[in-house]
C-alpha cells in the first residue's frame, strides 16, 4: 500500500473519528439507537457544499451545517420525548425525511466542490502536500473534540446525561430532566456527524445524496472495534478507543482494498465492512474463554 494510500485512510478514518464519537454519545451513552446519522452526515456535507457553492466562507458554512446537524438530533430525540414515538422508529423516520430534505438543500444529487475554497485549502500552507495538512488538520480537530467532550461528561449536566443513559428512573428520582438530556445529547451526537460530513465533502471535492449510506454502520464498527482494542470503563479512555477504532478500521478496509494478492475490489467494502465488525464482537467472547479456561 502506497504512502499517499496511508495517508488517505488516516484523512477518512479521523473524519469518522467525529462520527465514532457521536455515535458513541447515543449508543453507549444515551442508549438511543439512532439511525439519523444516515442522514445527518449527508446533511452536513449538503449544508456545507451548498453555502460553499454560493460564496460563503467555508469556516461559516461549517458551523452551519454543524448547527443543521444538531436541529436534526434534536429533532429525532422530541419524536421520541414529546409525542412518544419509539425511539429507534423515530430515528428511522428523521432519516427518511433527511434525505428529502438534503435533495433540497442541494437542489440535485450531487454538489462539486473541486474549485471553490475549503477550511483545507485555507489552513494549507505552501510548502506542505495537501494530503498530509489534511490530517494534520483533522487530527488536531478530532483532539479538541474529545477533549471536549471528556470535559462536557465531567460536569454536572454531562453527568445527568450519563445517568439518563445508565438507570432514567434513577435519575428522574434525583430531580435529572431526563427528557431535556435527551434532546441535548442527540443534538450533540448528529452535530458531530454533521460535521464530519461537512469535512468529507470538503475533503472529497463534493457532496453527495448518496454518501451517507453506511455511516451508522461504520460508527458502530469504530465504536465496536475501538472497546475491543482498548476496553475501558473511564470516558476518557472509551472516547480515546472509538476514535482509534475509527482510524483502524479505514486502515484495514484500505490494506484489504489494496492488497492485490486478496483479490478484492471498491465493491467488496460492504463486505469487508461486514467481516471486520463480526471480528470485532467475537473477540471479547474469545477472550472471556480463554479466561475461563484459565481460571
Amino acid at each position: 500500500m502506497s504512502i499517499y494510500s496511508l495517508w488517505g485512510a488516516l484523512e477518512i478514518g479521523l473524519i469518522f473519528g467525529l462520527v465514532a464519537l457521536g455515535v458513541l454519545i447515543s449508543f453507549r451513552v444515551l442508549r438511543f439507537p439512532d439511525l439519523t446519522v444516515d442522514g445527518s452526515f449527508p446533511l452536513g456535507g449538503a449544508v456545507a457544499a451548498t453555502l460553499i457553492g454560493m460564496g460563503m466562507d467555508p469556516f461559516t458554512a461549517t458551523l452551519a451545517a454543524i448547527f443543521a446537524g444538531a436541529v436534526a438530533g434534536m429533532i429525532t430525540g422530541w419524536l421520541n420525548v414529546r409525542l412518544k414515538i419509539m425511539d429507534l422508529l423515530a430515528s428511522i423516520l428523521m432519516m427518511i425525511a433527511l434525505y428529502s430534505i438534503n435533495l433540497r438543500i442541494m437542489g440535485r444529487p450531487n454538489v462539486p466542490l473541486i474549485t471553490e475554497p475549503t477550511v483545507f485549502t485555507l489552513l494549507q500552507p505552501d510548502s506542505i502536500a495537501d494530503y498530509v495538512v489534511r490530517p494534520i488538520i483533522l487530527l488536531v480537530l478530532v483532539i479538541l473534540v474529545k477533549f471536549g467532550l471528556d470535559w462536557y461528561f465531567s460536569t454536572q449536566a454531562g453527568l445527568a446525561m450519563r445517568a439518563t443513559g445508565s438507570n432514567p428512573r434513577m435519575a428522574r428520582a434525583q430531580g435529572v430532566a431526563t427528557g431535556n438530556r435527551i434532546l441535548v445529547g442527540m443534538a450533540i451526537s448528529n452535530a458531530l456527524c454533521a460535521l464530519a460530513g461537512a469535512l468529507f465533502a470538503q475533503s472529497q471535492g463534493g457532496a453527495d445524496i448518496s454518501m451517507g449510506i453506511g455511516t451508522i454502520v461504520i460508527g458502530l464498527a469504530a465504536v465496536i472495534v475501538g472497546e475491543s482494542i482498548l476496553p475501558s470503563r473511564k470516558l476518557a479512555i472509551i472516547t480515546l478507543s472509538v476514535v482509534l477504532g475509527a482510524v483502524l478500521y479505514r486502515f484495514f478496509i484500505a490494506l484489504a482494498l489494496n492488497a492485490d494478492f486478496i483479490g478484492l475490489k471498491a465493491q467488496d467494502l460492504n463486505l469487508v465492512t461486514a467481516v471486520l465488525v463480526t471480528i470485532a464482537l467475537v473477540i471479547p467472547l474469545l477472550k472471556q474463554r480463554l479466561r475461563a479456561k484459565g481460571n
